[in-house]
């Protein structure tokens, strides 16, 4: 590919573009850097690509004209993506050809700094998780290979908080206080039927943040609601019981004993689990059963085709002499929230 040179000296022009799954900061990231740049100097042009990557590689866009600019604080209170999401990997070329995303031959790559070049973008923001921003650097290094000026700026937002070395990632805080908001309802199947056993499972592939800020964040609520000990209606059996996450071993066993003990007692056993949690184990046991393993365009096992709740459910259930098991997502309730004031107050300082 020949040199390119975006545009004239001195001339600004950005993009945004949200990847990857949601997180509840992608509106109020959007909204912030569209209030910045045009407080910064009113006359930088502004273009979001539409659904990620995907309207990148198609130069699909949104102008954000001035009636936009002018109601970018709207955003703050929605949840998603107000400029649609995607999961496209632009070093999966055949993926990318199957899906209609670029033609047989193409690199994606090049077809995505060509748009770049054509759309005349100086400045690229990249809001989305590890795989959005490894591959926006991707892109950066590809396109300096190619003289090609320009900057690339990624946020990272992630409800799992496995952007290495980001110690707080956005919308990780607010997830985590839904999640806790959705077990508050859901805790009260305990009272449905005898010997209830329930599995909450939380987000998170390889990291165990958001479960357990999800059940310490709950555990706060609880704390400070009352109870009639009297009629039985105790804490205990609205507390968390166990968590299992993806970087700690689970002794099924020892954990059985342990939670059989608790629903002897109460009558219930509550599990917060992230969905990684044992899901090698399960992997593991299905390629020797033969089975094929449901993978993404990132080479990603499709959690929610394996079933790690499920699975845990089966084995714990006839353990613990359970009547009735429940197994409660709240990763879409979690991740699709408006941004809480203290993520809203972080994304703020990143879009500074």
């Amino acid at each position: 590919m020949a040199a390119m040179n975006v545009c004239d000296q001195g001339r600004t022009k950005v993009a945004i573009l949200t990847s990857g799954g949601l997180a509840p900061c992608l509106s109020s990231a959007v909204g912030y850097l569209i209030e910045k740049y045009n407080k910064l100097d009113p006359s930088i042009e502004i273009i979001c690509y539409r659904n990620g990557y995907q309207g990148l590689l198609l130069r699909e866009s949104i102008v954000v004209d001035a009636l936009a600019r002018k109601t970018a604080s709207v955003l703050q209170a929605h949840g998603g993506s107000p400029i649609g999401n995607s999961r496209v990997k632009l070093t999966n070329v055949s993926d990318c050809v199957k899906r209609g995303l670029v033609k047989e031959g193409e690199n994606p790559m090049q077809v995505a700094a060509e748009n770049l070049r054509t759309d005349e973008i100086t400045i690229l923001h990249t809001i989305g998780g590890d795989d959005t921003n490894t591959q926006a650097a991707s892109l950066s290094e590809f396109l300096l290979s190619h003289d090609y000026e320009l900057t690339v700026v990624g946020l990272p937002k992630t409800i799992d908080n496995d952007v290495i070395p980001i110690r707080q990632s956005l919308g990780a805080w607010t997830a985590a206080e839904q999640g806790a908001v959705y077990f508050e309802n859901i805790v009260n199947e305990t009272s449905a039927n005898p010997r209830m056993l329930i599995i909450h499972e939380c987000m998170g592939r390889d990291c165990g943040y958001l479960t357990a800020a999800t059940a310490i964040k709950y555990r706060e609520r609880l704390r400070d609601s009352w109870f009639i000990d009297e009629l039985s209606f105790i804490k205990a059996k609205k507390d968390v019981h166990a968590v299992f996450i993806p970087e700690l071993p689970i002794d099924m066993d020892a954990e059985a004993t342990r939670l059989r003990a608790i629903m002897d007692e109460l009558d219930c056993v509550n599990i917060f689990l992230s969905e990684g949690a044992g899901v090698k184990d399960i992997v593991a046991l299905m390629e020797a059963n033969g089975e094929e393993i449901p993978r993404d365009a990132f080479g990603h096992v499709k959690l929610d085709k394996i079933n790690p709740g499920q699975w845990f459910a089966s084995k714990f259930a006839p353990m613990l002499n359970a009547q009735k098991v429940l197994i409660q997502k709240s990763g879409y309730f979690a991740r699709s929230a408006a941004a809480n004031s203290q993520d809203r107050h972080l994304i703020e300082k990143c879009a500074a």
